[in-house]
């Protein structure tokens, strides 16, 4: 049932512990058989799952394989490309520097990356004359501030969804490439109009990637040297990075069919990223990010470190969003962690949070937050259960995704019987 590592200080047990804390054995032994049906229908090539409740370890199981086509079995402590889960680990590092006096969330970004001055908007319109879409720029009513590029309404976007004229700039200027350093991605987004106001859009897109230059310039270090001195060391996170290591470059978990690949699932270990993407780069396991949900959950501190104080906690998880702000046309793309109104959820720094009872397609508790990667990782934290679940997974294909994130809160609740 479970191969690989355990880290005792982390991660371990399976379903012989669930009694204990409220959960039945015989309801995480549905959720196993779930997910091992998808895995041997050939749907899926694996996947890790870590279960925490009250600071115990009730579910911590390896299931399918880390590589099919290799057939090497996955590994309690194989590596993921967590992707956007980058996210949540950034705002915190933002939040520490905040709590260390280097930021305000209400500072403009130009403070620290001058070349955001004076930044204008692109507008699309369709030029009668000719029938052509075009721009109509103009200045920016405000300048973008900190707490702009931790929620994301700072107006600036991606290139990975939709055929906008400002996308189509992300696309030529190779936005993505992954021997660009963060100083240099900074500096073409700079050059670039926003897609909206600031302040008045959630427009998921690259916001986290410019927020971690700006902790690379306060801090004087690149942004994987942060992550792994000031967040994992100090957690025990032992393979968490934006790089890996001679110790876990074997124990690296793939998608299947990978030769399809996207650039968020490619990793060339013969040239290893120059671009440490505060949005999407990082590597963890699932024992790693267990540790980091702790923090959280336990307002800020976990074995006997502290990295935040619980009102900035507080305020990670609190709702974000200004009031009749507007939602990008692919904020739907983002499923169950999308913050919309009629799912009663909406958006902290760096994570989802659920604001209203009912309204959510899946089960959870008011002030559980949470976050996804677009290869398949999943988390969340539901404070009033004193419950943290996480989904390892590399898979490539969105329906697929969506589904295992539902299965694995639907099965973790229906395990419930206190």
């Amino acid at each position: 049932m479970t191969s690989g590592e355990g880290r005792p200080g982390a991660v371990g047990g399976g379903v012989e512990d669930a009694a204990i804390e409220g959960l039945t054995a015989r309801g995480l032994q549905r959720l196993e058989v779930s997910f091992k049906s998808e895995i041997d229908r050939g749907n899926t090539s694996g996947a890790v799952i870590s279960i925490v409740r009250d600071g115990r370890p009730i579910y911590f199981e390896a299931l399918g394989f880390q590589d099919r086509e290799r057939g090497l079995a996955m590994r309690r402590d194989s590596v993921f490309r967590i992707a956007s889960m980058t996210k949540p680990l950034i705002a915190t590092a933002a939040l520490m520097l905040m709590e260390e006096g280097l930021l305000a969330l209400i500072d403009p970004i130009d403070r620290y990356l001058p070349e955001f001055k004076n930044m204008q908007v692109g507008t699309e319109y369709v030029d009668p004359s000719d029938g052509a879409r075009r721009l109509s720029l103009e200045a920016a009513h405000r300048p973008i501030t900190v707490l702009d590029l931790l929620r994301h309404t700072s107006g600036l976007t991606t290139a990975l969804f939709g055929d906008s004229l400002v996308r189509q700039m992300y696309h030529d200027s190779r936005i993505r490439d992954d021997q660009q350093t963060n100083g240099e991605l900074a500096s073409k987004l700079a050059r670039m109009p926003l897609m909206h106001q600031p302040g008045t859009t959630f427009e998921y897109g690259m916001s986290t990637d410019v927020l971690g230059r700006i902790i690379e310039v306060l801090s004087e270090r690149d942004l994987n040297r942060f992550l792994v001195e000031r967040i994992a060391e100090p957690l025990g996170m032992e393979d968490t990075a934006f790089l890996l290591n001679e110790r876990n470059q074997n124990r690296f978990a793939l998608p299947q069919n990978d030769g399809a690949a996207s650039i968020l699932s490619s990793y060339d270990r013969s040239r290893p990223p120059r671009w440490f993407s505060g949005g999407s780069g990082a590597l963890s396991t699932a024992g790693d990010f267990t540790r980091f949900c702790q923090m959280l959950l336990h307002g800020g501190a976990y074995d006997g470190r502290r990295l935040l104080s619980r009102k900035s906690v507080e305020l990670l998880r609190s709702d974000q969003l200004p009031p009749n702000v507007a939602l990008g046309p692919n904020t739907r793309d983002l499923g169950i962690a999308a913050p919309l109104p009629e799912f009663g959820q909406s958006y902290g720094l760096g994570v989802g949070v659920r604001i209203r009872p009912g309204l959510s397609p899946v089960p959870g508790s008011v002030g559980d937050f949470f976050w996804a990667g677009a290869l398949g990782t999943y988390f969340w934290i539901d404070p009033q259960e004193r419950l943290i679940a996480i989904l390892m997974m590399q898979e490539l294909d969105l329906q697929k995704r969506a589904r295992y994130r539902s299965l694995l809160r639907n099965l973790v609740y229906h395990a419930f019987e206190d």
